[in-house]
């Protein structure tokens, strides 16, 4: 199929991320110990009157404010988190966090997760209390990544209405439709809210609204990750159709509220950061007409019966809406590259 490649590209990018660990199996010292440093800074942050706070957390005023106060939390610089492999029963990762009064800090167990801390940088940390009183540590962490100097295909993703995203490849003649979950979700949820709305219930809403975001975003992840993983297996390049506009376009109201109800800069950041990880490049192309043209006879000459049928009336070409727009996404992608 050839190569592809970029040059103006960097070799080398910085990837950071944010990792969420829930600490557990806490003693009942070690859970007294964590709450009274977090309600001392959380009354130091809000009062500036000291109880007893860790003399560290208090420095840096300027980040404190901008991060712990909006996030409720107590951050904690790099150089005063400690996280180590130990592979006990408990788990396999645990955490030294300073309190003050005690020597050292306490030691506190990560639940697992699919993750190796060894081969990044740990950054500054965020340690949070939820309101069922557990605690999560926000750990940052980063690492240097080569990027991939040549592609042999292209993945193309169009964000649609229909489907949080259709993508075709070079390597493969059928297209792939994501998002049918979400779909589902947004509905249920959108006449949810408006039965609670009615009967003026406003803080069941607030809090199924919690819900539908983190299942939303669950489900996101897994569509992002499905996505990278056969960039990967293909050494593909992604592109992605640039968005600008998209929620301004002239639609009926039902397809207007489908669109912009989709969490399509969600998906879009999930795959950017994946993709970046494993050294792949992803690349915005933009979305000017693709909707309107014809991939395969590029005529302008077509139409849309409904939101999801497209018509060429040239060629007579009819395919899914959203197919047809992410082949012209593809086909525009090729244009950016150097094929060989």
């Amino acid at each position: 199929m050839g190569n592809l490649s970029r040059e103006y590209h960097p070799k080398i990018m910085e990837v950071t991320k944010t990792i969420r660990c829930k600490l557990i199996g806490l003693t009942r010292r070690k859970r007294e110990l964590l709450n009274r440093e977090y309600d001392n800074f959380q009354y130091w942050l809000e009062t500036g009157e000291d109880r007893g706070v860790y003399s560290a957390y208090k420095q840096d005023a300027k980040w404190l404010y901008k991060k712990a106060k909006r996030m409720k939390g107590v951050p904690i610089r790099k150089d005063l988190i400690d996280i180590q492999r130990r592979d006990t029963k408990i788990a396999e990762y645990w955490a030294r966090i300073r309190v003050k009064g005690v020597r050292g800090g306490v030691k506190v167990a990560l639940a697992h997760q699919p993750f190796n801390f060894e081969e990044w940088e740990v950054c500054e940390s965020l340690l949070v209390r939820t309101k069922d009183d557990d605690f999560y540590l926000y750990v940052t962490v980063k690492k240097d990544v080569e990027l991939r100097k040549e592609y042999t295909s292209i993945i193309a993703i169009d964000i649609g209405a229909r489907w949080v995203a259709v993508s075709v490849a070079r390597h493969r003649s059928n297209p792939k439709f994501y998002g049918k979950r979400v779909r589902e979700l947004r509905g249920k949820y959108f006449w949810l809210r408006r039965k609670l709305g009615r009967a003026k219930k406003l803080r069941a809403i607030k809090k199924i609204g919690q819900k539908e975001r983190r299942l939303v975003n669950d489900e996101l992840h897994k569509i992002a990750k499905e996505i990278v993983d056969e960039a990967e297996k293909h050494n593909a390049i992604i592109a992605i159709g640039d968005l600008k506009g998209v929620r301004n376009k002239k639609r009926g109201r039902k397809a207007n509220r489908k669109v912009n109800s989709m969490p399509s800069h969600k998906l879009k950041e999930y795959i950017r950061y994946k993709t970046l990880e494993r050294g792949i490049l992803v690349i915005e192309v933009p979305e000017y007409n693709t909707s309107k043209q014809c991939s395969r006879c590029g005529s302008m000459n077509t139409e849309r019966h409904s939101q999801g049928l497209f018509i060429c009336k040239d060629c007579g070409y009819q395919v899914n809406a959203d197919v047809n727009g992410a082949k012209n996404i593809l086909k525009r992608a090729v244009g950016y590259m150097l094929t060989v």
